[in-house]
């Protein structure tokens, strides 16, 4: 079962990155599918592009899991991700010991190769930002930024956090706080962060979105990037006008057609505003929950 699964994955990346016009070698795709491939019949499975420099010439996808699998612990031992000695290395594990812990998640580009990780807390669970920040392996610019973010009320919500092992950067994940969403406190937040001024697309799309995240690394205490995100059957209606290659996702890509599909709209000083969109080809609703960042839910 597991490798029929597996098979079929497979042939949707391939028919996938075909319409996207993005290499697929099953030299390099295949070990990622079937590292995996016990959890690909439960699994909620999507595939995400996105409008960026650094995500160009990509599409990755993002599987949820349930435990017992551990994605990265798996993918180290399936030689997918090498050991360096960083602490992101040690993240995922150093929140397993100590939160109660419903999903995982990863991410892979189809180019190149395997690159995040997520613990999902439960949703009647979410966690305190100051008990993370005492993680030892966590950057010292979440404790860093502990005032900022309970200012905004954001101190007690946090519904997942993902690691990056290819950038060394991680993200937290907030429940929606629906005050953070009026159009002065965006700005006001994205000010307070040393974000680009918002467009008035972004301003608009924040307005329709039910969470947000930030992405922190271990150099800087800065928040490197701030990301809004929505979920609609019709992603083109949360744009007053669309990228072409969010455009072209929707037009081509063949999964997913009468399910919801996941919108984000990110900001950094370095990239400016960006946008990811997620479509799902494998639907379970227990595990897409978690695919966004609310209680009931990208970078």
């Amino acid at each position: 079962m597991s490798r029929k699964a597996a098979e079929e994955f497979y042939s949707a990346i391939e028919k996938a990155t075909g319409l996207l016009d993005v290499p697929c070698a099953r030299d390099r795709v295949w070990p990622l599918v079937t590292a995996f491939e016990e959890a690909l019949p439960r699994a909620a499975i999507l595939f995400r592009v996105a409008t960026d420099v650094r995500h160009a010439g990509e599409l990755n996808c993002h599987l949820m899991m349930l435990p017992p699998v551990d994605p990265h612990a798996l993918a180290r031992s399936k030689g997918l991700v090498e050991a360096t000695g960083h602490p992101v290395d040690a993240l995922l594990a150093d929140i397993e010991a100590r939160f109660p812990i419903e999903g995982y998640g990863i991410d892979f580009g189809v180019v190149g190769g395997f690159q995040k990780a997520w613990s999902c807390f439960p949703g009647d669970s979410m966690q305190k930002l100051s008990e993370l920040a005492d993680v030892p392996s966590m950057p010292r610019a979440l404790a860093d930024n502990l005032d900022f973010f309970a200012r905004h009320g954001l101190a007690d919500n946090v519904t997942l956090v993902g690691m990056d092992y290819g950038h060394r950067t991680m993200n937290v994940y907030f429940g929606e706080v629906d005050a953070c969403l009026a159009p002065e406190k965006v700005r006001t937040m994205l000010r307070e962060m040393g974000m680009p001024a918002p467009s008035e697309l972004m301003m608009n799309f924040a307005r329709r979105s039910f969470g947000f995240y930030a992405t922190l690394n271990w150099e800087s205490s800065r928040i490197q990037r701030f990301c809004y995100s929505a979920i609609s059957k019709d992603p083109l209606s949360l744009f007053d006008a669309a990228d072409p290659k969010i455009e072209h996702f929707l037009r081509t890509i063949p999964y997913g057609v009468d399910d919801p599909k996941a919108v984000y709209v990110a900001t950094s000083p370095a990239d400016g505003e960006y946008y990811k969109i997620q479509s799902y080809y494998q639907w379970r609703p227990r595990l897409t929950k978690h695919m966004h960042t609310s209680v009931s839910e990208s970078d």
